[in-house]
């Protein structure tokens, strides 16, 4: 038996605080989401709850602005306190662990590479001297010109060419503070090669394979397996070669990869120890050692459940922070030499909280809706005589009561089973197909009406709220918007931003706006366990409703793709004054129908041109009149230059 009441069960009453509690917006929002007392989602940047920002105000102030939903909405401040949070966590445990020596964080722009994201981290970032990272050439090119200060560190990872390494040669000697880490040795013998062509002693890192496994979903991307890295033995190989070139010296960064998203801190105290006892051996060798790279990996609590759930992480940012400064500084002082700066990756820490998708619900689909006569011949369409496994269906349904709810669930099983083999058999007609179906889902739904007023629901009927749940269809892509949910069954909170004073009344799954069945969102976080529905408000008619999904701001919006040749969603970056009024700070147009048919090749110039001589054909042959003809014309011109998401219709 579930001895967990139902999200339905009766109450007094419902209020903000009822919703807060349901969605745990405070459990996974980490301070930075709330509900206000008029039931709408708030934005606090900074963690105060006197400084907020009405999520709906601003989804509705954008549509004054004609930018519509779907939209990513980014907080800009967000990404300042976090910066400030991640400096703050490392500051303290420096000074509480004794350590003599400084903690950087470099942001790898690969977790969002939108020009917008990147400015703003590396400017909230001055203060604290924080840095980026750059993975491939094209992200090189962007770090180069956007990390102007000499102070501020430009970390190399990834697989590098002859004129990747080239490229990073010249960018040292024009002043910038950059460090290529060595995947793999070839690697060594470009940046000795170019060194030596500019005249520069360059700065050298090299990436460690760990012994200490990952875990968690990536957790093949870290360790012996590791895709980057080089072995014990080939770093020794690089030490040898930098000794003969006189080098040694050179040898600044030892860097390792433990992971994305680590959930659990054993995993992160056993990565740095063993990287804290590389980086000593080599000190000790002669490497002219000043940085130790711990890589990214610090996690962020999407479910809110504090666990080492693969959606979660069972530590804290100022846990994480005084684990790596002591570890490091222990290995250190039993070895006898100087502490090392310490820089970390952690984009998805730096991130994911500032960006919300809101989206707006189209329309919904329920399977609660059939209703039944009194007595089963006024329910029979053609007259017939009624088979037998339909009168077991009407019989169930009449006989639902809370004493006998599991057993006339089985009888409207086994009688559905029945009729659907007769039908089979050629023995049930279409309409008396119909009729069981409609018997069936009307028992369905009256044994979970009954069973919602139990305080304990029976095992067998638990799966009843998910076989009936609706279909709420929402006007957004997730192969586009959510890729990490579709491809990796990744989980991000989602709920309605509004309504929220209000008690949901209904179960749905989301389904979005492209062709595919997979185009579906049926996995929604939970304290306790992954919930299969999500808790939705009856939509009414004439009024929007709009849903949001938070913490999206690491990696989502750099993986979609033009599925269904849905493109980028409208973008504003909205900050909070001190008098706590939100005002637009920059704002990105989403992909319109003509952009995106452009990406995937089309010659855009040549469609328009292309329908209007179909047309005048049609017109020729009357089979379209010249105002018909004309209404398509401005129809297609329109939405090639509208919208590529579906939009409300226009006032009248």
């Amino acid at each position: 038996m579930n001895t967990t009441p139902s999200t339905f069960a009766a109450s007094v009453g419902w209020d903000a605080e009822d919703s807060s509690h349901l969605y745990q917006i405070e459990a996974w929002g980490g301070g930075y989401f709330g509900v206000n007392a008029a039931g709408h989602v708030v934005v606090r940047p900074d963690q105060q709850a006197g400084r907020e920002i009405d999520l709906l105000d601003v989804v509705e102030g954008l549509k004054a602005r004609d930018l519509t939903a779907p939209l990513v909405i980014r907080f800009s401040d967000i990404i300042a306190h976090r910066l400030r949070c991640l400096h703050d966590a490392f500051a303290t445990a420096i000074v509480e662990n004794d350590y003599k020596n400084r903690y950087q964080a470099v942001f790898p722009i690969k977790v969002n590479q939108q020009r917008l994201v990147v400015e703003e981290v590396y400017r909230s970032g001055r203060e604290f001297g924080f840095g980026l990272e750059a993975g491939s050439k094209p992200e090189l090119l962007v770090v180069m010109a956007i990390a102007e200060d000499t102070d501020r560190v430009i970390i190399c990872n990834g697989f590098k060419d002859d004129s990747y390494i080239e490229t990073v040669m010249l960018a040292a000697k024009l002043g910038r503070h950059i460090i290529p880490v060595v995947e793999n040795f070839l690697e060594l013998g470009l940046i000795l090669k170019h060194a030596q062509k500019y005249g520069v002693r360059p700065q050298i890192g090299v990436r460690v394979k760990l012994a200490a496994e990952g875990a968690g979903r990536w957790r093949e991307s870290a360790g012996e397996k590791s895709k980057f890295g080089l072995f014990i033995t080939e770093i020794l190989e690089v030490v040898e070669e930098l000794r003969r070139q006189d080098m040694l010296d050179c040898l600044k960064l030892v860097h390792c990869h433990t992971g994305s998203q680590l959930q659990d801190i054993r995993r992160v105290k056993e990565a740095v120890t063993e990287l804290a006892h590389v980086y000593a051996e080599l000190k000790l060798l002669g490497a002219g050692l000043e940085y130790i790279d711990i890589g990214g990996g610090l996690g962020i609590d999407y479910d809110g459940s504090r666990t080492n759930y693969e959606s979660s992480m069972n530590y804290t940012l100022t846990e994480y922070a005084s684990d790596v400064v002591y570890r490091i500084g222990s290995v250190c002082d039993a070895r006898g030499i100087p502490h090392p700066q310490i820089i970390s990756e952690s984009g998805r820490a730096i991130a994911a909280h500032h960006s919300v998708l809101v989206f707006n619900v189209l329309g919904a689909s329920a399977l609660d809706q059939f209703r039944i006569a009194n007595r089963l011949e006024e329910n029979s369409a053609d007259g017939a005589s009624i088979p037998q496994p339909v009168r077991d269906l009407f019989d169930a349904y009449r006989g639902v009561s809370e004493r006998r709810l599991v057993e006339c669930w089985h009888d409207a099983l086994q009688a559905r089973e029945q009729a659907l083999q007769m039908f089979n058999l050629g023995y049930l007609s279409l309409a008396q197909r119909g009729l069981a179906e409609r018997l069936y889902w009307a028992t369905c739904a009256k044994v979970r009406d009954h069973a919602r007023r139990l305080e304990e629901i029976p095992e067998e009927l638990e799966g009843l709220e998910t076989i009936l749940s609706d279909i709420y269809f929402c006007n957004f892509s997730v192969f586009q918007s959510l890729p990490d949910s579709w491809a990796i069954g990744q989980m991000f909170p989602i709920m309605p931003i509004h309504r929220l004073h209000e008690r949901p009344t209904r179960n749905a799954v989301l389904a979005d706006i492209t062709c595919d069945s997979d185009g579906k969102i049926d996995r929604f976080v939970s304290l306790r366990e992954t919930k299969r529905t999500l808790e939705v408000h009856e939509l009414k008619s004439g009024e929007d409703y709009y849903l949001a999904t938070f913490l999206v701001g690491a990696y989502q919006e750099t993986l979609g793709d033009l599925h269904n040749l849905f493109g980028d969603t409208h973008v504003v970056h909205i900050r909070l004054d001190d008098d706590g009024s939100w005002w637009i700070e920059e704002t990105v147009k989403g992909d319109t129908a003509l952009q995106v048919l452009g990406y995937m090749e089309y010659d855009t110039d040549e469609l328009y041109p292309r329908l209007a001589r179909d047309c005048e054909k049609a017109v020729r042959e009357n089979r379209l009149t010249v105002a018909d003809s004309q209404r398509l014309k401005r129809f297609f011109e329109t939405e090639l230059h509208g919208y590529a998401y579906l939009e409300p219709d226009a006032e009248p």
